[in-house]
């Protein structure tokens, strides 16, 4: 009856206390209302899956690859089955354990007997259950389980960051593929049209109507033009062997898809408010969860100043002979209760709790600085994508003014109007300023890449994170 009530005297004081410590609550975040380079909106470019923001269905098919086969995917997935099941063990000492125990003795005075005259040898034998409750009075095993529920969830905003790099890096590294692949383009063009000049210059001298010096700088352009060739053509492959280890296969040749030009530009669609970033960006949910966790673990330090208190009984049966053990009377019990508390320890207790507050310190401060990244990136992409569209059509306008020029060059060498020369200078300007369009086509690929990815878009295709499994029995 007694210990009855003392179980009914323990229900009540988990179920009505309170766990002490700092309950959290999220920080104040300079948060506009808006991102300067837009109006409010509601919706976000980050909403739209994937597949919908990059449609080459060669990318889209590179990019569902490496979700399935990309080996730091695969290691973040077990990363949260660990944090899971670290979790579920740490909440698992919230409910009464139960143990069993089977010993068996032979010796003098053994642990059943007292000391007896003569001091035989006697054998003993006990089957017992074990049972021990700690009554989570003051919240320690609430405020531990509060913390390793939230590690869990870091580890799952992580491995959520990876699925989001793995969804950036592949279609960053496939345009930049596709836009070396132009660059080669324009450099074996140019190859050939600095080959046709030297062989122009080189009949010329040897005709003796014209000079050395032309000969030798059709050369030097052919030279640079070719060095250019295999150098891109070492890129290339570069760029190949590293999407290949996105994807999860050996080094080796990719795909492609739709050429640079080609490559349409997504729906134009609202980046959404900056307070969207704090639900949608992992890095940012990681850096919250970590700071739940540490919050967490004060009130597990300060709770250690507090007596655990527990409930313990035992049953069981007691014999000298093994075929007597379970007849009955031989059967003993007993069941009580127990406090533990902190009298001297020099100082580790109070350590302990300052070094949790000094951690969540250092949480909070991460947390604060990882949000005004996130808005700095937003904005950064957000200038990217708006100034590029001017870049691009001076670049435009840049290119044909070039290659009339080339045309009206050869028109006046053709009429004898000029020498070839000045066909030779006007090819000079005329291709790195194509070199400058690609790579300003790239960019503006790129800069929707870098939006999509810092407003956390990307992952949502993902599973959700996972629950904590239910207590089994051992």
């Amino acid at each position: 009856m007694n210990a009855g009530r003392g179980l009914g005297i323990a229900l009540v004081l988990v179920a009505s206390g309170c766990a002490v410590g700092p309950d959290y609550r999220r920080p104040e975040l300079p948060t506009p209302p808006a991102f300067r380079e837009t109006p409010e909106e509601g919706a976000s470019i980050a909403d739209l899956p994937w597949w919908e923001v990059f449609r080459d269905d060669t990318l889209v098919g590179l990019i569902r690859e490496s979700l399935a086969n990309n080996r730091d995917l695969a290691a973040a997935a077990a990363n949260v089955e660990t944090a899971r099941y670290q979790a579920a063990v740490q909440r698992g000492e919230l409910f009464p354990r139960l143990d069993y125990e089977a010993d068996a003795f032979r010796g003098q005075d053994t642990f059943l007997r007292a000391p007896s005259p003569g001091r035989g040898t006697h054998s003993d034998y006990a089957a017992l259950a074990n049972a021990f409750w700690e009554v989570d009075v003051w919240g320690r095993i609430r405020r531990a389980s509060e913390a390793t529920r939230a590690e869990m969830l870091a580890s799952e905003a992580v491995r959520r960051a990876v699925v989001l790099s793995l969804v950036s890096g592949v279609a960053q590294s496939w345009f930049e593929l596709i836009e070396l692949d132009r660059e080669l383009e324009i450099a074996r063009e140019s190859v050939a049209t600095y080959q046709a000049t030297y062989d122009l210059f080189e009949r010329q001298y040897r005709g003796g109507v014209a000079s050395k010096l032309d000969s030798l700088r059709g050369e030097a352009a052919l030279a640079q033009s070719s060095a250019q060739v295999f150098a891109l053509e070492q890129q290339i492959v570069a760029k190949e062997n590293e999407l290949s280890v996105l994807l999860g296969r050996p080094a080796g040749p990719i795909p492609r898809g739709a050429v640079l030009e080609a490559q349409g530009m997504p729906p134009d669609v609202p980046v959404g408010v900056p307070a969207l970033l704090l639900e949608r960006r992992p890095d940012l949910i990681e850096a919250e969860e970590t700071l739940i966790a540490s919050n967490a673990r004060i009130g597990q330090a300060l709770a250690d100043y507090f007596p655990r208190i527990g409930l313990t009984a035992f049953a069981g049966s007691v014999s000298n002979q093994l075929h007597e053990l379970l007849e009955s009377g031989n059967g003993l019990w007993a069941a009580g209760g127990a406090a533990l508390g902190p009298l001297f320890t020099f100082g580790q207790t109070t350590y302990t709790w300052r070094a949790a507050q000094s951690a969540t310190d250092s949480s909070r401060a991460l947390y604060e600085g990882s949000v005004l990244t996130a808005l700095r990136e937003v904005s950064d992409a957000l200038t990217a994508r708006e100034k590029l569209v001017g870049v691009r059509a001076e670049q435009e306008r840049a290119v044909a003014a070039l290659r009339e020029s080339v045309d009206t060059a050869q028109s006046r060498y053709m009429g004898g109007l000029s020498t070839y020369l000045d066909v030779l200078n006007a090819l000079q300007e005329l291709y790195p300023a194509e070199f400058a369009l690609a790579q300003t086509e790239r960019d503006q690929l790129l800069a929707v890449v870098a939006l999509y990815r810092t407003l956390g878009g990307g992952w949502e295709q993902a599973p959700e994170a996972p629950e904590l499994p239910t207590p089994l029995a051992p």
